[in-house]
């Protein structure tokens, strides 16, 4: 499975398609969606949908419930803020 890290941060390219062409091209589209792009879908030039693959789904909702829970960001502020202290094993067992 791929990390959540590498599906956040990877380039891609982004295909846009009218309803008229994703109706055509469908297969092609969740192919896409599959190896990480993603397909937008316009009507009448305006946004209306998106086509992704599971996996980036599933990132973006693991994203999404770390930055719902206070104790989470919390956590991560505190680490960026370099508050977190590290130990090693040896220090665990003693």
């Amino acid at each position: 499975m791929t990390t959540v890290v590498a599906l956040l941060h990877r380039k891609e390219m982004k295909s846009t398609y009218s309803i008229t062409e994703g109706q055509a091209k469908f297969p092609q589209m969740v192919q896409e969606a599959q190896e990480g792009s993603v397909a937008t879908i316009t009507k009448r030039d305006e946004t209306v949908a998106f086509i992704i693959g599971r996996d980036r789904m599933a990132a973006l909702v693991e994203t999404m419930e770390i930055l719902a829970d206070p104790e989470a960001m919390r956590a991560i502020l505190e680490f960026e803020a370099g508050k977190t202290k590290f130990f090693g094993l040896e220090d665990i067992r003693s």
